[in-house]
C-alpha cells in the first residue's frame, strides 16, 4: 500500500492546527524542526516577566519574543534587558488587542490574575502557557477549562516536574508492582504560608499603614480582579502568596509539584472525601491569610484493580509521620512524598519525583542498580 504524502507545514502552521495537541500541548522549539526562516518562528508574548516569567522566556528564546507585559518595570528589568526588541506593555488587555498575529501568550503572574488573563487570551484565540496553579479558585479553573475546550487552541499549565524522567520512572515502578499495592501517600512541604522560606516579611493581618505607591508601579493593575486594598510592599513581589485574595497558600504553591507524581503514577482522579485541620492565631489574621500550617487527608476510591488510596498532606514545616519502612536515620527532603505499598515504600523529593529512591534495601538492589544515594536537595 502506498504511503500517502502529507502536506508540508511550517512551525507556526503546525502549532495553529490540532496536530500540536496530539503530541502534547507545548510550545515547540527549534530542536524539533531544525533552523527555519525567521518567518517560521512563533510570535510570543508574555505577561508577568519578573519571576518565573523570565525562566519561561529563556526556554522560548529561540522563538520571536515580540511583546512583554508587567506592572513593575524594576522587578522585571532582567527580562526587559534580555529581550530589548520586544515591545513593553503595562496592560495585558492592550497588548493582546494591539499586537498583530500573535501565536501564544506565556502567563506567569500572581495566582489571582491567572484566570482573567487566560480568559482574555482564549477570547483572542491565542495558544497559552500559564504557570501553576492554573487559577485562584475552583470556579475559575472550571471556567477556563471549558473555554479552552471550545477554543481549539493549544494550552498548557506550567508544572515542570511532569517533564522529568524521574516521574516516568516512578510510574514504571508502581505499574511493575515494585512496592506492591499502594494504599497510602504521605506528602509535605517546608513552605510557610508566605511561600518563601527566606522572606523578610512576617505573616500578619492586613497592614494598617498606607505607604505611597512607587511611581513606576501600577498598583491597580496588580490588584486586577481582587477587592481593592491600599498598597503595601508586603504583597509584592513574593509574600502575596500568604494572602487569600491573591495566593493559594503552601498547598496551591507546592502541592502541584509534590502531589502530581502520585496522581500520575496511581491514576488518581477526584477524591471521595477530604478532611482538614489547621493552626492559626488570631481572627484578624485568619480572615486575611492562609494558616501557618495545615494537615489534609484525601481519600480516593478504587480504580479498576487498584485499591483505594489515602493521601496525607502537611505544610508549614510539619513533617509526616514516618510509615513502616522509613526509619529515623533516613533523611527526608524539605518537600517530598512517600508512597506506601504492602511490599515496600518509595520516597521522593519535590518537582517530578526528584531524588527518587525505594526501600527496603532488597528492592533497591533490584530497581536501583549502581545508583548512588545522594543527599536530598534543599
Amino acid at each position: 500500500m502506498e504511503t500517502p504524502i502529507l502536506p508540508t507545514l511550517n512551525r507556526r502552521q503546525f502549532v495553529k492546527t490540532g496536530l500540536a495537541a496530539s503530541i502534547g500541548a507545548q510550545f515547540l522549539t527549534h530542536s524539533v524542526f531544525g533552523e527555519n526562516a525567521p518567518s517560521s518562528k512563533l510570535r510570543l508574548a508574555a505577561v508577568g516577566i519578573g519571576g518565573m516569567g523570565l525562566a519561561n522566556l529563556q526556554s522560548c528564546k529561540s522563538e520571536n519574543i515580540v511583546a512583554l507585559c508587567d506592572i513593575d518595570p524594576h522587578y522585571s528589568k532582567r527580562s526587559l534587558d534580555a529581550f530589548p526588541e520586544a515591545k513593553f506593555y503595562r496592560d495585558y488587555r492592550e497588548m493582546i488587542a494591539t499586537e498583530p498575529d500573535l501565536d501564544g501568550v506565556i502567563i506567569a503572574t500572581p495566582d489571582h490574575t491567572h484566570g482573567v488573563i487566560t480568559t482574555e487570551a482564549l477570547r483572542a484565540g491565542l495558544n497559552i502557557f500559564c504557570q501553576k496553579p492554573l487559577t485562584h479558585s475552583i470556579y475559575e479553573a472550571r471556567h477556563v477549562t471549558e473555554m479552552a475546550r471550545k477554543s481549539g487552541v493549544v494550552t498548557q499549565m506550567g508544572n515542570q516536574g511532569r517533564s522529568t524522567d524521574t516521574i516516568r520512572l516512578l510510574k514504571e515502578w508502581v505499574d511493575a508492582g515494585a512496592i506492591g499495592n499502594v494504599t497510602e501517600v504521605h506528602a509535605w512541604t517546608d513552605r510557610p504560608v508566605g511561600g518563601n522560606p527566606w522572606s523578610t516579611f512576617p505573616v500578619v493581618a492586613r497592614p494598617e499603614e498606607e505607604p505611597p505607591i512607587p511611581e513606576y508601579f501600577d498598583w491597580d493593575m496588580w490588584l486586577g480582579p481582587a477587592p481593592y486594598r491600599p498598597y503595601h510592599p508586603i504583597y509584592h513581589p513574593m509574600s502575596w502568596r500568604a494572602f487569600m485574595d491573591f495566593g493559594t497558600g503552601p498547598l496551591g504553591d507546592m502541592g502541584c509539584h509534590i502531589l502530581d507524581p502520585s496522581f500520575f503514577a496511581l491514576d488518581l482522579g477526584a477524591p471521595s472525601e477530604v478532611e482538614a485541620a489547621s493552626s492559626h492565631w488570631e481572627e484578624a489574621v485568619a480572615r486575611e491569610t492562609y494558616p501557618r500550617a495545615t494537615r489534609v487527608r484525601y481519600k480516593f476510591p478504587a480504580r479498576g484493580s487498584k485499591p483505594p488510596v489515602t493521601i496525607h498532606w502537611s505544610d508549614g514545616k510539619l513533617l509526616p509521620f514516618r510509615p513502616k519502612g522509613i526509619s529515623n536515620d533516613v533523611e527526608l527532603p524539605l518537600s517530598g512524598a512517600i508512597l506506601v505499598g504492602d511490599e515496600g515504600v518509595i520516597l521522593h523529593g519535590s518537582h517530578g519525583a526528584s531524588d527518587l529512591r525505594i526501600y527496603p534495601d532488597s528492592l533497591r538492589a533490584s530497581f536501583m542498580p549502581n545508583r548512588p544515594q545522594k543527599r536530598f536537595r534543599v
